[in-house]
């Protein structure tokens, strides 16, 4: 074994990772159902564990649902990274990112209430897109592919166009998600000063696959 490789868990450490991510699952599932106020008897009935397992690991029901948004950050960042390597070119980057996100409202509909819920203070978070975005931003910035001045106002600006996108297409689900997404991206790469033809053909370049994601 390396010097620095991590033991494998023991069975006692495994039931606890079990219950952890049961009871995470279980708060995203009233998350995303917009059921806050839930009492932490249902959460832990939800996830088959005792009420003593909760506080085994979380003190307050608001730290489950900090860790439960969280890892649904975490869940999202690592679907982007799992898609593929970054271009040479940060606009294009940035584009398939935000057009990747878009879909990912219908391909993971739970992960995608959980992070409608939880508001605007996700586009200031250090996890899932938000940082990813600012890099990405700041890559085309200093490259000179954006004539935007500011990386984190122009993901602000993003993060505001995926959410409202994402509510939009909770609520007309006979809107087709790709179409209204890479219309917004091509609209974005515009503002952020691409020529016409460029944002179009960014935002209509081929993605990656997301059917082998798991449904959510």
């Amino acid at each position: 074994m390396a010097a620095d490789a991590k033991p494998e868990p023991n069975r006692l450490e495994r039931r606890k990772m079990r219950t952890r991510a049961a009871l995470v699952h279980a708060a995203q599932t009233f998350i995303a159902d917009g059921n806050l106020n839930v009492p932490i008897l249902e959460i832990t009935k939800a996830a088959d564990v005792g009420m003593g397992s909760f506080y085994n690991h979380f003190q307050t029901k608001d730290e489950l649902f900090s860790a439960a948004v969280d890892a649904a950050l975490e869940a999202h960042g690592a679907v982007l990274d799992s898609l593929g390597e970054s271009s040479d070119d940060p606009a294009e980057t940035f584009a398939r990112s935000f057009r990747l996100t878009g879909r990912l409202h219908r391909k993971a509909p739970q992960l995608s209430r959980v992070l409608l819920r939880s508001g605007t203070e996700l586009i200031t978070s250090g996890r899932g897109l938000a940082p990813r975005a600012i890099r990405d931003l700041q890559a085309a910035i200093d490259s000179g592919r954006f004539t935007a001045q500011d990386p984190e106002l122009a993901v602000v600006i993003a993060g505001g166009a995926l959410l409202a996108l994402g509510q939009l297409l909770l609520d007309r689900p006979d809107r087709d998600d790709a179409t209204a997404t890479d219309q917004i991206a091509e609209d974005l790469l515009r503002m952020f000063g691409l020529p016409p033809e460029e944002a179009r053909s960014l935002s209509q370049a081929p993605l990656p696959s997301l059917d082998d994601l798991p449904a959510a």
